[in-house]
């Protein structure tokens, strides 16, 4: 750090992203993206004529967007925001939400840019620790006080709580924002849109990254009461009024004009998830009740990070945190079968010369 920047991030722990190594080519299993490409609408809708006009901005207000997501999900534009991946929706949340009188709380294990965010704001926070089994418990957010966050499923853990228990979590926080980061959701969750009619401190963060194979594109969208997204708009005319591009807004368009394509994508992932749970737990493995595109596994003769390590080595990247309470478990994104057999194979291999 230079002697420039400012003494109050002196403390900042930055977020560390899955690694993107360029040395060979890797069977990539660390970043939870898609398996499958764009659908062949949205490779056609991204084309020469398109790219053509990315001398002009794009429209601030998503207007064409959010009309499309708010007819998909049965509420009104004014109920859908949009933003740069759902990372910059995350933080404009906490900018807008969270300060020294609003506090907030997430799980101690789950998505790392929620501490982040938090400390680069400013903002007191509690990481509430999950039960045994990584298990989160609501009762442990009921009527606290404070704005939250849930990742639902969680991430890494794969593990979701029923909408029932997200809705008395905003119930009993009536004077705080409960944010609940729906990124997995199309894998097999149980979504709290329909709650936002009811409640207006329920803000819902999803993501195209995953289910809609748009990774690269950056979007992220949020439903939520009028308020919430307005205020959401404030802080976005305040930082970036241009947020997202023109390419994206017409790739991101051509992915709900094929809905299907996806929800294909998504049954092969879910199944190949069942796969590879089924044949890690033959070979002595523990792994957790996953809802998302990955599950979240350890094995008991090869400690977490030489497992990693060796995968690495023999060309399957997974993802793998050093902290106490996870650090003997690896993240497996689930990709196509072919990928999850050569996992399979070279994890064999290394439990093999563990004995």
């Amino acid at each position: 750090m230079s002697r420039y920047m400012s003494s109050r991030f002196d403390t900042l722990e930055a977020y560390v992203p899955g690694e993107q190594p360029q040395d060979m080519q890797y069977v990539k299993l660390n970043t939870n993206e898609s398996p499958f490409p764009p659908s062949p609408e949205v490779l056609s809708a991204v084309n020469a004529a398109e790219t053509g006009r990315l001398n002009l901005y794009p429209d601030p207000e998503g207007t064409a967007l959010r009309a499309r997501l708010a007819a998909m999900y049965g509420v009104e534009p004014d109920n859908v925001f949009l933003a740069n991946g759902s990372d910059e929706l995350l933080f404009f949340a906490f900018m807008a939400f969270c300060d020294s009188e609003r506090p907030v709380a997430f799980p101690n294990i789950s998505y790392g840019f929620y501490p982040v965010y938090a400390q680069l704001l400013q903002a007191p926070y509690t990481e509430i620790p999950l039960r045994e089994g990584f298990v989160l418990n609501p009762s442990d957010y009921c009527g606290i006080g404070k704005n939250i966050v849930i990742a639902n499923p969680n991430a890494p853990t794969g593990r979701a709580i029923s909408a029932a228990d997200i809705e008395e979590i905003v119930r009993t926080n009536p004077d705080r924002v409960v944010l609940v980061d729906e990124a997995y959701i199309d894998f097999g969750g149980e979504s709290c849109l329909p709650l936002i009619q009811t409640y207006d401190n329920l803000l819902i963060c999803q993501t195209f990254s995953k289910f809609r194979s748009l990774a690269g594109g950056r979007l992220g969208f949020a439903l939520a009461s009028k308020g919430l997204i307005a205020d959401l708009e404030k802080i976005k005319y305040s930082v970036n009024s241009y947020n997202i591009s023109r390419l994206t807004t017409v790739a991101a368009l051509a992915t709900l004009d094929s809905n299907d394509y996806y929800v294909e994508n998504s049954k092969k992932i879910q199944a190949n998830r069942a796969y590879t749970t089924a044949e890690l737990e033959k070979l002595g493995f523990e792994t957790l009740p996953s809802l998302a595109n990955f599950i979240f596994a350890r094995c008991p003769k090869v400690e977490g990070g030489a497992l990693y390590r060796g995968l690495k080595a023999r060309g399957v990247l997974v993802r793998h945190w050093d902290k106490p309470e996870i650090a003997d478990w690896l993240r497996v994104t689930i990709g196509t079968r072919e990928q999850m057999d050569i996992f399979l194979d070279k994890v064999r291999e290394i439990v093999r010369e563990a004995g």
